[in-house]
């Protein structure tokens, strides 16, 4: 566990029982010391398509497509953002052997939302790319299938706004 004042601690842990117990979020646990934490969690993805129906091959080139899009290569953040928002609401287009026909992979259920894989983390470390190489801790962040889509960050009412923004 990380060192989380108490108040922030309480706080933090109703948020979590909140969305667990009430809306069914399946908890992945405190992820301060984990390696690896990244925005696509590959091994939920990987089993939500899996148990959607589709074969190995369908899976793989998704993962491919949706890591190529995430990540900026010279992108801005907006366009990267956009790029990945097209691919949770359309899906991915993806032909696995030649001469057969393209196959939307659907990342996200929208006709069953119930359907989907909703999971809570708690102190996710991320290192930072590039040259900084800054290490930021989000003290929850929420995912759909393995796709982070929502970090909350928990302030004490003392501290002032932007000093929390430039935290995060």
């Amino acid at each position: 566990m990380t060192n989380v004042s108490k108040p922030e601690r309480t706080t933090q842990e109703r948020v979590i029982e909140l969305f667990t117990q009430t809306l069914g979020y399946h908890y992945l646990g405190d992820w301060s010391d984990r390696a690896g934490n990244h925005c696509i969690e590959e091994g939920l993805l990987s089993a939500f398509l899996t148990c959607s129906g589709y074969s190995p091959a369908h899976v793989n080139a998704a993962l491919h497509k949706l890591r190529s899009d995430a990540s900026l290569h010279g992108r801005s953040l907006y366009a990267a953002n956009q790029a990945v928002y097209q691919l949770l609401r359309y899906g991915i287009s993806v032909k696995v052997e030649a001469g057969q026909v393209n196959e939307t992979v659907r990342l996200v259920n929208w006709d069953k939302p119930t359907d989907n894989d909703f999971a809570i983390a708690e102190e996710v470390t991320l290192n930072g790319g590039g040259m900084s190489g800054h290490e930021r801790r989000p003290d929850i962040v929420l995912y759909l299938n393995g796709i982070a889509v929502g970090v909350l960050e928990l302030k004490n009412s003392r501290v002032g706004l932007g000093e929390g923004i430039r935290q995060c």
